[in-house]
């Protein structure tokens, strides 16, 4: 796929290639904090905008016109696969996703449908239309939401800080969490493949909330599924694996065997890269928050992190999580100009 790219720095490092610089995106990159964004956001609502595959492509546009990105990632929501097993999704302004129908109990769980393909097909047509506009400029990347994350958001209704109904389920059912776990994974698998049989050059799997667990609930509740998804995939593009907050779970990332682990800013990074086999990249870690600061400061925070990777191979460039809506966009621009004037 590579070959066929003007620009393939990401694509390259994600690779463990030797690249004359790093490539950078960010999470969240084609969102709230950009007013061209709203311009589009306040005509629609967020699953018009998923749904719509030419709007998909105008948001998933926004940060490669206006930031010049190293690669573009499908805009979209992790939600979308609970969504078409049968959660009723809605997003309301200030509070965030909501499922009005929580599954909590067995009966919940069988009414769970894993064979949902066409209702995804949204997503496919958004991949082949941003393919179409990119016309080989810079990779796009896929993505989808790790199984845990995604049985969080379906048995608490919504996002939490506690995670008391999903833990409750670990605890006191392991079996049930375990059988909409793998319905999850199964469905998982399905669809980041239907993505690259459509065209992304990459894909991105994220456990949003793995720092929620314990070391054990991890390894049996989150890492066991994404090992198996992992393992599953078609792997003609590279994969990428994300943990927010979670570096702490980097060894098991590693046996999950995919081509770049993705690390949050409290983890460094020059540190968990040598502990990574031969041929495996990584991504990070800026803490978001910088973005807030000075213009010196970003600065000097992002060229502490390059330069710490200076010498490795299989470095890409990014946030520990995604942007926030009110950081300033001429922050999040000149980030961007910063990392891409580094020269190794």
């Amino acid at each position: 796929m590579s070959t066929e790219l003007k620009n393939d720095l990401f694509i390259r490092a994600a690779l463990a290639e030797q690249t004359e610089r790093p490539p950078i995106w960010m999470m969240r990159q084609a969102g709230r904090f950009m007013p061209e964004y709203w311009e589009i956001k306040n005509k629609y609502s967020f699953l018009e905008m998923c749904k719509t595959p030419e709007i998909a492509a105008d948001v998933t546009m926004l940060p490669v016109d206006l930031l010049d990105t190293d690669a573009a990632i499908l805009f979209s929501d992790i939600l979308v696969t609970p969504e078409a097993m049968g959660g009723d999704l809605s997003f309301e302004q200030g509070v965030g996703p909501r499922f009005s129908n929580p599954v909590r109990t067995w009966e919940d769980a069988k009414r769970l449908d894993v064979d949902v393909l066409p209702k995804l097909k949204y997503v496919a047509d958004a991949i082949q239309v941003i393919q179409q506009r990119l016309n080989g400029r810079i990779p796009l990347i896929g993505f989808a939401g790790a199984p845990f994350t995604i049985l969080s958001y379906l048995v608490e209704g919504s996002s939490t800080k506690d995670f008391k109904n999903t833990k409750l389920l670990l605890n006191n059912d392991p079996e049930l969490a375990h059988y909409i776990l793998q319905k999850i994974a199964d469905l998982t698998v399905d669809y980041l493949n239907m993505q690259i049989a459509v065209g992304v050059d990459a894909v991105q799997l994220f456990d949003s909330w793995a720092s929620a667990l314990s070391w054990n609930d991890y390894k049996e509740f989150s890492h066991a599924y994404n090992q198996q998804i992992i393992s599953k995939l078609n792997r003609s593009v590279p994969v990428i694996s994300f943990c927010k907050g979670a570096s702490v779970f980097a060894p098991l990332l590693i046996e999950t065997n995919p081509n770049v682990i993705s690390i949050d800013w409290n983890a460094d990074i020059r540190t968990v890269k040598n502990s990574l086999p031969e041929g495996m990249a990584i991504q990070g870690n800026l803490d978001p928050f910088v973005l807030y600061a000075d213009k010196k400061v970003i600065k000097a925070k992002i060229l502490n992190i390059i330069e710490s990777m200076r010498g490795e191979k299989g470095f890409i460039f990014n946030l520990g999580h995604g942007i926030m809506p009110d950081i300033p966009f001429e922050n999040v621009k000149y980030a961007f100009e910063v990392v891409k004037e580094f020269r190794y």
